[in-house]
């Protein structure tokens, strides 16, 4: 039930996402955040289609995430991408107002709604948040601040292409979109989950396979039973929140888990 329930949020999410983008952003030349952002401004100066646009943009990355990011994630994510780029390519392109600022700031605000939704159902639209946690592996800067880098490449890019009033109406709807998905989910912070657990090398397992995260384990014992547990604790994105409490859940329905916000990461985030 759980994964009928992911999966119909990604197509949901998907599809709104693909609406404000056909309806709201694109007719008045006005890009979205990220790859698609890129899409769309090939698929208005080329007569190529904006959905086969965003799909072979992501397609790169979407082959190097299955090998370096968790399984349900991209799976998530291939799903998402797939449905937006047909989306994209069916729903047809139409104003649904001639006012460019009102335009930016609803299509914004819809798509972020839309990319919220499949975080919620942790996944992820595609494109420059695959950018993103690849290269966090690495560098260890804050996602929200390699995003931001991201997206401006995409703001100047629109500004050079279809002048600067179009660029900032562009970077109108990329802030409307981040307050959105803010509001609803807050994507890129980290988390620290502490797991106490009867079935520790079991849960260790389940989520080694899952996940690209290194998880610490030492013993304890309760004070109460006085009797003896497993205690892992590892370092995840807001993306795996998700992922984790369902494996969890699935090896040992009577875990505890503890999650809290992080406020700084230093030294190896991945496996170790």
């Amino acid at each position: 039930m759980h994964h009928v329930r992911d999966i119909s949020m990604i197509l949901i999410g998907s599809i709104i996402i693909a609406l404000a983008y056909n309806f709201l952003l694109i007719p008045h030349e006005i890009l979205s955040s990220g790859l698609s952002g890129i899409a769309m401004m090939l698929g208005i100066i080329t007569p190529f289609d904006t959905g086969v646009l965003n799909f072979l943009l992501n397609l790169p990355l979407l082959i190097l995430g299955v090998w370096k990011l968790g399984k349900k994630f991209i799976t998530y994510t291939i799903l998402s991408v797939v449905t937006i780029s047909v989306s994209l390519s069916v729903i047809p392109i139409v104003g649904f107002t001639e006012d460019p600022i009102l335009a930016g700031i609803f299509g914004g605000v819809i798509a972020g709604l839309g990319i919220a939704i499949v975080f919620k159902a942790s996944g992820s639209s595609g494109g420059f948040d695959i950018i993103a946690m690849l290269l966090s592996k690495r560098s260890n800067f804050p996602l929200g601040t390699i995003i931001s880098g991201l997206n401006a490449v995409v703001v100047i890019a629109s500004g050079f292409v279809f002048g600067w009033d179009a660029a900032l109406n562009t970077l109108v709807s990329i802030y409307a979109t981040g307050k959105v998905i803010d509001l609803i989910h807050t994507n890129h912070i980290k988390l620290t989950v502490t797991i106490i657990t009867a079935k520790g090398e079991e849960t260790k397992d389940a989520l080694l396979s899952g996940l690209y995260r290194g998880i610490t384990m030492t013993e304890g014992k309760g004070g109460y039973t006085g009797e003896k547990r497993d205690i892992l604790m590892t370092v995840i994105t807001r993306y795996q929140l998700n992922e984790v409490k369902e494996i969890v859940k699935q090896v040992d329905p009577q875990a505890f888990m503890n999650i809290t916000q992080t406020v700084e990461v230093a030294g190896n985030f991945d496996r170790g």
